[in-house]
């Protein structure tokens, strides 16, 4: 198997470099704008499929858009140049001294570097196990386990970052306690993130989106709101949750992972342990106080919406719906992270659970456990800058929108597949926000035609999040398997078949919204299709493996009989 791999990785790797040189040979002015952009997305995301391994994936991706950036047809001066372009130093302003340049991409690293300092303080003290001790005799059985993550991720409304890390933390134990596998805790956590942010009154998407869509004719914030009965993809992925939950659904690479974790107490189902090293330390805590684990995690929550709102003018008399309007979120996190910091060290110090020593290792090994994930968004922001600013991704599909528009009662649906498609090529649901949102507000005229101008807004929101959501280098992909100690290549495969059916089930409600304008009747007719594709997919499956399902039963002590199941 190995040898088959590695020569089709070969293979691979030689055709994309003949494709390249060909393009380069063909294209002497270069690519920017035209179809060949889309290609460093297909080479990244094929690689990752084949090779399983992100870091080689993404730097081959970034390598493919920096050469086809280049506008030369000497060769030889190819390699030199994409390099120089990657690293930053050609003036194209989209490599990695630019990236690290960002105050926003700064932030968000901060924050991450924030949590694992906080988390490792946690640990030590003991508050973690202990709480998972009290968590455990309280939530009774497997549903209970899987409906608390639901309620958690819905609370952790004020960030898709923030959500990831800390449901995963929180609920991780929990799940391993009653055998859920990680990739199923990934896919809940990734499904309650941007899905519940991007739906929430109160977000950091809130300010990104309404900043995007302003016009003299309406505020952003009213059309945000009203954008939201139609984001079918974030409504019914949220559903969804609930009916697998309650229903105990798991179809796809998903089903073996679950039957792993219940069979064979393997919560992993592969040999990838990316978080191998932090669980033995984990399991070498002692039982502390619980509430050595609930505060600290209160003080995060609590100094990080602090932190966003003191960004937006709260604290300057602005006020609070304009504070989140105004609010910059990856630095309202770094603020936050870093006051939580020292708050935690001076609590753990008082409280005497953390020798002083302990807490000043905390800040190293709380650094080394955010490493892997920091460096795989680093290269899921140079990828996507690559693509959006060096090619252009944009200009190829607001062509799209243009020849698109006279049918104007599929624009919709359509708009929500280009979407779709666009998040999952840059992993990026914000760069794609950007680009597609004032584009369409634009051409979707909202004085002239309000309710297709907030459906087609609704559309790219809503594939904006779902390919954001299904991509493996995205960047919530990256954080909610970083959340749940899971391989990120595990946690996408597994979630796919789940995402391509409300994908599906979407695309049909963006078709109905071009005859039925009414957001009751499309939302109640998507739902109780997606309920009723599931008992059929439930029902199928059942049949298929029923011998599996027979074990899963006799394992289980949540569910007394199959049926269950």
């Amino acid at each position: 198997m190995n040898w088959i791999r590695r020569h089709k990785f070969v293979g691979a790797i030689s055709f994309f470099i003949v494709l390249h040189i060909w393009l380069l040979l063909v294209y002497e002015e270069g690519m920017v704008g035209s179809v060949w952009c889309l290609l460093p997305a297909i080479t990244a995301i094929s690689m990752c499929v084949v090779t399983k391994e992100v870091f080689s994936s993404l730097l081959y991706g970034c390598f493919s858009g920096a050469i086809l950036m280049m506008s030369t047809n000497d060769l030889a001066d190819i390699p030199g140049k994409a390099l120089l372009c990657m690293v930053g130093g050609d003036g194209s302003n989209v490599g990695l001294l630019d990236i690290l340049g960002n105050s926003s991409n700064l932030g968000i690293i901060l924050f991450l570097v924030s949590v694992g300092i906080v988390v490792d303080l946690v640990n030590r003290s003991g508050g973690r196990l202990a709480f998972t001790l009290w968590l455990s005799s309280h939530v009774k059985n497997r549903r209970g386990a899987l409906l608390f993550t639901l309620l958690l991720g819905v609370v952790c409304f004020i960030d898709d970052y923030f959500n990831c890390l800390t449901v995963g933390t929180v609920v991780r134990p929990v799940t391993d306690s009653h055998k859920i596998s990680r990739a199923k805790l990934a896919y809940l956590v990734d499904s309650t993130a941007a899905p519940v942010c991007m739906i929430a009154p109160l977000s950091s998407w809130v300010a990104a989106v309404s900043g995007y869509v302003e016009t003299d004719k309406i505020n952003g914030i009213d059309l945000f709101f009203m954008q939201i009965p139609y984001n079918f993809y974030c409504l019914l992925t949220i559903l969804m949750i609930v009916f697998i939950s309650l229903l105990n659904i798991d179809f796809g690479p998903m089903l073996r992972h679950e039957a792993n974790a219940q069979l064979n107490d393997d919560v992993y189902s592969t040999h990838d342990r990316p978080f191998e090293d932090e669980e033995k330390k984990e399991s070498l805590e002692h039982v502390g106080s619980m509430w050595d684990f609930i505060i600290p995690v209160v003080a995060l929550c609590v100094c990080s919406l602090v932190g966003i709102l003191a960004t937006g003018g709260l604290f300057d008399g602005v006020g609070f719906l304009d504070a989140f309007a105004n609010s910059d979120a990856s630095k309202g996190l770094a603020v936050g992270g870093f006051v939580t910091n020292i708050f935690a060290h001076f609590y753990f110090r008082l409280r005497q659970s953390v020798s002083f020593a302990d807490s000043m290792k905390s800040i190293p090994d709380g650094i080394k456990q955010m490493v892997v994930p920091i460096a795989i968004l680093t290269l899921a922001w140079l990828f996507g800058n690559i693509a959006r600013q060096g090619l252009g991704i944009g200009i190829f599909f607001t062509t799209f929108i243009g020849d698109f528009g006279a049918y104007v009662k599929f624009l919709p649906a359509f708009i929500f597949l280009l979407a779709c498609f666009m998040a999952f090529a840059t992993g990026t649901s914000w760069g794609t926000i950007a680009i597609l949102a004032p584009i369409v507000v634009s051409i979707l005229n909202y004085a002239q035609t309000p309710s297709t101008c907030v459906i087609g807004l609704s559309a790219v929101c809503a594939g904006a999040v779902c390919g954001d959501h299904s991509s493996p280098i995205s960047d919530t992909s990256i954080m909610a398997s970083t959340g749940a100690h899971c391989s990120l290549m595990d946690h996408i495969v597994t979630q796919l078949p789940y995402v391509v059916l409300v994908v599906c089930i979407s695309f049909i409600g963006f078709l109905m919204t071009g005859f039925v304008q009414n957001q009751v009747i499309c939302l109640f007719m998507t739902a109780i299709l997606l309920m009723a594709s599931l008992l059929v997919i439930k029902a199928i499956v059942m049949v298929r493996h029923v011998g599996l399902f027979e074990e899963m039963a006799d394992a289980n002590g949540d569910f007394s009989d199959i049926d269950e199941y």
